[in-house]
């Protein structure tokens, strides 16, 4: 039986509103102080906000309520993680000729894996000794080995796992879930972002954003430091009773210029924002509060862990991951809809884009994010919550099988894996391959939008029926191309 926070509700918020007589208009005017609208732009008493995210029936049963979405910036190596290749080893420095870009082949040498791997559980998944403690949960993960995307570059990839899309300006995974299913805590954003502390990636919010889809359906940025959100405590600090008054008057003009414009939405959703802003400035530390925790749970997200010594000094550590993990589960417990947390900001090896040294880099972020994601799984399932949250883990891309600046890899969206966990998902199962040396898909290929068809039927979504009409087509989250769910990882 799971147990999702008491506040997922809509009781908490009826009551606020009904008591206070609007009360999320009280942090109203110095909300819109700072943001160009005069006065007459106030919600009137009397008209009801749209609800963009209140609840919507899915399209069918769904196996999943959440997602969070582990994002490792900046592309793993699959064949040093969970895709064992014995052919790769044996043929670890031999000349082949490889596409190392689109229609560009180069001969090249061959780089074995410098890990060392083994099989474990039950199912006897191999993984790497990169890391022990999440190939500890492998008979509860699918490692789902023969995706391909359509890019080689950062920017692009990003925005194709995100959005589907190689290009900017579409509508992200989290959108296209919150505009089908709405929220099941309107005190919370629904789609919730945190970032490496090293750094965001590359394109920034766009990787987050809502696209042509109205702003209520973008990603929320939450900071593990400092406010949560910015901007989200009044500037202004006055009385309850002149709050009181000035609300009150600006409620009125506002009734008067609705009056005049019937169906001018545009202003009752920014409303809508804003009630939700002043419910943040309590639920979203309430949400991010560690206190509560005991001292066990903190220990096994490793949130007050001490820069490791080792294997890197490059690395920062567990804590930050940690801590943003335990975030996540305290976020889907009081009913967020998607969280994504990324790993690895900035340039080089301060993300995963092993350029020059795949050795070095899985040293330096293995150890931060290995036992915060084991601590988040455990956590889920001992709670009752992993079978209605999905688990996804993986990059924008993989890496290629040969040697780049003698221990690197280069990019290499042409076969490369993922891993789910919970949500309805077949627990210590292998689908797809790559090729012998990991370079290509080659079994069971699947597309990225074969992954993004898989999340929304596991939320209870039809890939096909979720559409929004723009610009006279009504776009998808899976576009035009042929998109399938991956049936065989569906327990």
């Amino acid at each position: 039986m799971s147990k999702r926070h008491p506040s997922c509700s809509g009781s908490r918020r009826e009551f606020l509103w009904e008591t206070g007589g609007g009360f999320a208009g009280l942090a109203l005017a110095s909300l819109l102080d700072g943001d160009g609208f005069s006065s007459t732009a106030v919600a009137a008493e009397k008209s009801s906000p749209p609800r963009p995210l209140a609840l919507k029936p899915p399209h069918f049963a769904p196996r999943a309520k959440s997602c969070i979405f582990l994002f490792m910036y900046g592309g793993p190596p699959s064949m040093d993680t969970w895709d064992y290749k014995p052919e790769l080893q044996k043929l670890n420095g031999k000349s082949v000729n490889i596409e190392v870009r689109y229609r560009s082949f180069k001969q090249q040498t061959l780089l074995g894996s410098p890990r060392k791997f083994n099989r474990h559980g039950e199912s006897g998944l191999w993984g790497s000794d990169a890391f022990p403690q999440i190939n500890k949960h492998l008979d509860d993960i699918c490692v789902v080995k023969s995706l391909y995307a359509d890019t080689f570059a950062h920017g692009s990839g990003l925005i194709q796992m995100n959005s589907g899309r190689v290009t900017q300006g579409y509508p992200t995974i989290g959108s296209w879930l919150t505009y089908g299913l709405g929220s099941e805590n309107e005190n919370l954003p629904a789609y919730v972002v945190m970032l490496d502390p090293r750094g965001g990636p590359i394109a920034g919010a766009a990787n987050w954003s809502s696209g042509f889809m109205p702003a209520a359906y973008q990603g929320t940025h939450l900071r593990s430091q400092g406010d949560p959100i910015l901007d989200l405590s009044p500037k202004v600090k006055m009385t309850r009773e002149q709050q009181r008054d000035q609300i009150s008057t600006l409620n009125e003009l506002n009734r008067r210029h609705l009056e005049k414009r019937p169906g001018y939405s545009e202003l009752q959703a920014r409303i809508a924002s804003y009630e939700l802003a002043f419910q943040l400035q309590t639920t979203a530390p309430d949400a991010l509060e560690l206190s509560d925790e005991d001292q066990k749970t903190l220990d096994m997200y490793c949130v007050d862990a001490k820069k490791p010594e080792t294997p890197h000094k490059e690395s920062i550590g567990p804590a930050p991951f940690g801590r943003q993990c335990l975030y996540a589960r305290r976020l889907v417990e009081r009913g967020v809809r998607y969280v994504q947390i990324y790993s690895g900001g900035g340039h080089g090896d301060q993300n995963w884009d092993a350029h020059g040294d795949v050795d070095k880099n899985l040293d330096i972020h293995g150890p931060e994010i290995d036992k915060p994601i084991s601590a988040l799984l455990t956590d889920l399932k001992q709670r009752g919550l992993l079978d209605e949250t999905l688990v996804i883990w993986g990059g924008e891309f993989g890496r290629q099988a040969v040697a780049q600046n003698g221990k690197g890899r280069d990019h290499n969206p042409k076969g490369f894996l993922y891993w789910m966990a919970g949500g309805g998902i077949k627990g210590g199962v292998s689908y797809g391959e790559t090729d012998p040396i990991g370079q290509e898909a080659a079994v069971d290929r699947r597309h990225v939008r074969d992954l993004h068809a898989t999340i929304l039927h596991l939320m209870g979504l039809d890939h096909e029926r979720l559409t929004y009409f723009y610009g006279g087509l009504n776009h998808k989250l899976t576009g035009v191309g042929d998109a399938r769910v991956i049936d065989d990882v569906i327990a």
